[in-house]
């Protein structure tokens, strides 16, 4: 059983197209509505005292390009840190180098290896967007 102090509702799925969320705390029954309204995903609860129900609607094609966006904005993300990782791991080698702990072929020598590192999760990011969006997109 959760604990009440770390959760505020349970959540579950009566339905193939219906979530429901039993509110605890009747005083937060408005805050998950809002939050759920306000996450973005198109989707409009309707409260029963401390149930709130929440229609899960058809995807039509509108819909399934916004996701699809969604999914892009989440892969731009993802290479941004990976990227971010590259560049603080090329720093700590430019400093090792500076610091004399490494040479400048062995500083070369690991940067290619970053670099062929993150062009592996940048491509692995790029495959799972793909993959994705054609999931998104399939009727």
């Amino acid at each position: 059983m959760p604990c009440p102090s770390t959760s505020s509702a349970t959540v579950s799925a009566p339905e193939p197209r219906l979530l429901t969320v039993q509110v605890w705390d009747k005083s937060m029954v408005k805050a998950v509505d809002k939050a759920i309204r306000d996450a973005g995903l198109g989707l409009n609860p309707q409260a029963d005292g401390q149930l709130l129900r929440i229609p899960i609607p058809e995807l039509n094609e509108e819909r399934r390009r916004e996701l699809a966006k969604l999914a892009h904005k989440y892969a731009e993300q993802a290479r941004v840190a990976v990227r971010n990782v590259r560049r603080d791991g090329m720093e700590m080698l430019k400093r090792l180098e500076k610091d004399h702990k490494i040479g400048q072929d062995e500083h070369r020598k690991l940067g290619e290896d970053l670099q062929k590192v993150t062009d592996a999760h940048i491509h692995d990011i790029d495959s799972a967007l793909q993959v994705k969006e054609q999931e998104i997109m399939q009727v």
